[in-house]
């Protein structure tokens, strides 16, 4: 379409040339009447109009008869109508009929039309590009490995699962998998929006359209064609894209009414002035210029387009709309209910305390019991090790290993007996202690383990759940745009009641189960809130459907996850402020591209009428078409405005 109305532009601008040359008025005013004026000069420029109004208003009448069949009158059936009364009655005049034709308002009418259009057209096509960068994330051809190991390059619609692909260094993963083989960093910017390169080894997924960094690493081929993740996302944007939504029927059903009183008022322009006895082109002049001018075109912009960057600008910051009314449901947000594991926090063991009962920092607390348990296999041991290095904690290797089953283990440490055991050893062998942390940190709901140093408890490590330095950050964000922040989990009391103090949130369910998370939902909802639901998608559907706004987070490459509303690449809570904050923004932009659409006809629709003609001031059709043209433009600027962050 761009380069249609490019076209149609540029051949129409060269035909009316003669048109407006030939014009009596605009002979007058260059001073060149015995210059232009010959014999048979009005059929010239009849004939030049005719081609303008055929060819360049072709597009616009083409458009009124779809919008004939749809019954829904609109920006072609006005841009029709003034051209073909222009065209109709200059031909009229042309033939022998008294009066005075403007076959050059006519055609320079048309040419700004489509200019408007053109422009029009480039901005709608800046602001759906995503899917067209989406697109170019995937490369062409992939590296495919032969059973006898050597190499072959193929196109990566030949790939099916199964299929081992090599990626060199700072090439793009071509299809969704799994590395087999080495060892490097991936950038996932542009498919998650998380900035960071992530490491990735054997048995990590990888993401098609991804790059990867520093070393070859050998994957093995598990999605392809629709199935990926690329895909799925690409659907997802188009289908948000082409939704409806509140504000697009309400901006449609103020561009039908428009359109009606466009046309009232036009008719009632031409015959009030025909009527005080105004010459017959006068008032069609301006009856035409109503019509032109009342086009509800940047009407029908305002929603669409910015519809269009914002679900853009959320596909490429990992925020994936699938339901455009939900998304829109967002802004009135005030109520935000997380599920728990997984979601504010790790979904993993992690230590959160180191209780010193002895003469030892608990730095060297720590670092005895990493030495211990870096022999032992056991996830509280992993953790215990993990949180170690984490902190930068060397530590010695353990020597003469010996695990209590059910208990703990044991070993030489530094060459004394260490022992990390679990409350269970403690009472089997009668060791009491009486200390309030200690107990603080059971109430808690945290597994807490004891390091033993010949024999003497020496002090504790307390392991939970690690909650998420996001989640912080995220619930403190959404309570400064007003939304009250809960937690929904199947998790003990005292495990919930622990988080929702650490996070500061203002309630929370604990010994929840999957079933009866949507009731909880509904009970919220109960108190005449907007919900909003933020969860793993698969246990938390109910909720999530139960909920104003199901927002599914951390879904990596599963993006169909058909029970959410807003699917969240990353597990990173934050995104959720970063919905809100979008969905707040482009409600706005949309308000004021409407606000701006509709306020600029109750201007310059009397402005077109004439009701400034007594003062001298009328607006001619071609002005009438510019500012209009105009008007579009800044409708689809502001639009674009919003991938500025700007209001």
């Amino acid at each position: 379409m761009v380069a249609e109305f490019r076209r149609r532009f540029w051949v129409c601008v060269v035909l009316s040339v003669p048109v407006v040359l030939l014009a009596p008025m605009i002979q007058s005013w260059l001073g060149l009447e015995e210059a232009l004026r010959f014999p048979g000069s009005r059929f010239v420029q009849f004939a030049f109009a005719t081609a303008v109004y055929l060819y360049g208003g072709w597009p616009f009448l083409r458009g009124f008869v779809d919008e004939l069949r749809r019954r829904m009158p609109g920006m072609m059936t006005l841009i029709s109508m003034a051209t073909t009364v222009a065209y109709l009655y200059s031909a009229a005049v042309v033939l022998g009929l008294p009066g005075k034709g403007f076959f050059w308002e006519l055609a320079t009418l048309i040419d700004v039309m489509l200019l408007g259009h053109w422009i029009e057209m480039r901005s709608v096509l800046g602001a759906s590009r995503a899917l067209e960068e989406l697109v170019r994330l995937m490369p062409a051809e992939a590296h495919r490995i032969r059973e006898d190991g050597t190499i072959e390059d193929v196109p990566v619609a030949e790939l099916r699962p199964g299929d081992r692909v090599l990626v060199r260094p700072g090439e793009k993963i071509p299809v969704d998998g799994v590395i087999v083989e080495g060892r490097t960093t991936v950038n996932e910017a542009m498919i998650t929006g998380e900035s960071k390169p992530v490491e990735k080894g054997e048995g990590d997924q990888v993401i098609g359209g991804s790059v990867n960094g520093e070393s070859a690493v050998t994957v093995e081929v598990q999605k392809t064609g629709d199935q990926t993740y690329l895909a799925q996302v690409i659907e997802l944007v188009r289908r948000a894209q082409e939704s409806r939504s509140r504000t697009q029927d309400l901006a449609n059903r103020a561009a039908f009414w428009l359109t009606v009183a466009a046309l009232s008022v036009g008719a009632v322009t031409f015959v009030i002035w025909s009527v005080v006895g105004s010459d017959l082109d006068f008032s069609l002049a301006r009856a035409v210029t109503v019509m032109v001018i009342a086009c509800p075109h940047a009407l029908g912009l305002a929603v669409p387009l910015v519809i269009a960057v914002s679900t853009s600008l959320a596909a490429g910051h990992g925020l994936l709309i699938r339901d455009r009314s939900a998304f829109e449901r967002a802004r009135e947000l005030q109520v935000v209910v997380f599920d728990k594991t997984g979601t504010l926090t790790e979904g993993r063991f992690g230590v959160t305390d180191i209780v010193s009962l002895g003469d030892l920092s608990e730095r060297e607390l720590l670092r005895i019991a990493a030495s211990l348990e870096s022999r032992s296999e056991h996830p509280i041991a992993a953790s215990i090790v993990r949180y170690a290095e984490d902190e930068g904690v060397d530590y010695p290797p353990a020597d003469e290993f010996h695990a209590i089953p059910g208990r703990g283990a044991e070993a030489l440490v530094d060459g004394r007996p260490v022992k990390v055991v679990s409350p269970g050893y403690l009472a089997e062998q009668g060791i009491e202690l009486t200390d309030g942390r200690i107990e603080r940190l059971a109430g808690e709901g945290k597994t807490v383990v004891f390091v033993l140093i010949e024999d003497r408890v020496q002090g504790a490590l307390a392991l939970a759940d690690i909650i998420r330095p996001e989640s912080r950050e995220a619930v403190r964000k959404l309570k400064e745009l007003g939304i009250q922040v809960m937690m929904l989990t199947g998790d003990a009391r005292a495990v919930a009641r622990w988080v929702a103090r650490e996070l500061a949130l203002d309630d929370f369910f604990a010994e929840v189960l999957p079933h009866q998370k949507a009731e909880k939902i509904e009970a919220v909802k109960g108190r005449g809130v907007t919900v909003a639901m933020v969860g793993d998608g698969v246990n938390d559907a109910p909720a999530l459907v139960a909920a104003n706004v199901g927002i599914a987070i951390g879904a990596g490459t599963d993006v169909a996850i058909e029970s959410a509303d807003i699917v969240l690449v990353r597990s990173d809570p934050r995104d959720v402020v970063a919905i809100v904050q979008l969905a707040r923004a482009t409600y706005a932009k949309m308000v004021q591209n409407l606000w701006w659409a509709t306020g600029y006809n109750v201007v310059t629709i009397p402005l077109a009428a004439g009701v400034l003609y007594p003062l001298g001031f009328v607006l001619s059709p071609a002005v009438g078409a510019l500012l209009m043209s105009i008007s579009t433009v800044i409708v689809a600027i502001n639009a674009r405005r919003l991938r500025l962050g700007r209001s």
